[in-house]
């Protein structure tokens, strides 16, 4: 009986060791080597301290900063472990919001956020990304055209020239991957950290 075991235990705790063990250890060992940077959660410092990573978007409120895009993750609720709140940008819950175009509740934010926009910029069309949720929830990235509408605003709360916030958005703004890949970004968290780094007018 244990003869007819034997090779399945064996092979067992072998494949157990290569895959569970010697794989994830040689993997990490190559990326800590290689990619240090990366594989420690691309970290973004700032005198010292870490203040976000350029993977997980951040929830920029005041109207002096950058906005993301909305992120429709949630965590636990603090009164009621029971039920979630909403929690923008929480990494340890990834997720789109999972609503259809029909749902009452999608139609109702978008319609909410459009009319708060339009009012902080009626001049211009609203870009999507300022409206829509990724399906991560994370992204730390705008498209140009979102971080140009808020130029007025952020300029405005600022004390800034527009011309001045436009050409800081221009130098924040990284092309597609080797030229054809993807579509244009700016980083939120840069912009922002940049703008914070402007001489005070």
């Amino acid at each position: 009986m244990l003869r007819e075991f034997r090779p399945a235990l064996v092979m067992m705790v072998l494949l157990t060791v290569l895959t569970g063990l010697a794989y994830p250890l040689a993997m990490t060992g190559i990326a800590q080597a290689i990619f240090p940077r990366q594989a420690n959660g691309s970290l973004i410092e700032k005198d010292g301290r870490i203040v976000g990573s350029e993977l997980i978007g951040q929830d920029f409120t005041k109207p002096g900063y950058f906005h993301g895009r909305p992120s429709a993750t949630s965590g636990p609720d603090p009164t009621d472990p029971a039920k979630s709140v909403a929690a923008p940008y929480n990494a340890a819950n990834s997720g789109g919001s999972n609503a259809g175009p029909t749902a009452k509740s999608l139609i109702e934010r978008v319609e909410a956020e459009m009319k708060a926009l339009k009012e902080e910029n009626p001049n211009a069309p609203v870009p999507v990304d300022l409206v829509t949720t990724s399906a991560s929830g994370l992204d730390p990235d705008i498209s140009p055209a979102a971080a140009m509408f808020q130029v007025p605003r952020v300029a405005r709360e600022r004390g800034l020239p527009e011309a001045r916030v436009r050409e800081l958005v221009s130098q924040h703004t990284h092309g597609r991957y080797l030229g054809v890949i993807g579509e244009p970004t700016v980083r939120v968290l840069q912009l922002n950290m940049a703008l914070d780094a402007l001489p005070k007018q």
